[in-house]
């Protein structure tokens, strides 16, 4: 089973989407923001690739977050801001065979999936 967590209107959630169709692979996509996201699964998650690899820094919500919030971050406030704003996480997170990739590049996907480029 493969699953594609995101959000509807993220381009790179869009173009993984686009990848994972035109390579004719079956996946559930679940949005984020509006199917919300299971504490436990986040914790797995930052358990398997750790929580500076989920916590994206770069996105909107994060330079909106009050200073306080940011400063001495660590997992555990990193798995409650991420909890609370699921925007907060680099995307897509794709789970495959119960291995979670983060992000999306091509060759990457056709690496997980055992394609060729």
């Amino acid at each position: 089973m493969t699953t594609l967590y995101g959000i509807k209107n993220c381009d790179t959630v869009r173009k993984a989407c686009k990848w994972l169709d035109a390579h004719n692979i079956k996946y559930t996509f679940h949005d984020m923001r509006n199917d919300g996201l299971d504490k436990n699964d986040l914790s797995a998650w930052v358990k398997s690739v750790g929580w500076e690899s989920l916590l994206n820094r770069r996105s909107t919500t994060w330079r909106q977050l009050p200073d306080k919030d940011k400063e001495d971050i660590n997992e555990t406030n990193a798995i409650q801001l991420m909890s609370s704003q699921p925007t907060l996480i680099k995307r897509p997170v794709l789970i495959h065979n119960k291995n979670i990739h983060v992000g999306f590049k091509p060759a990457d996907y056709a690496t997980v999936f055992d394609q060729t480029p």
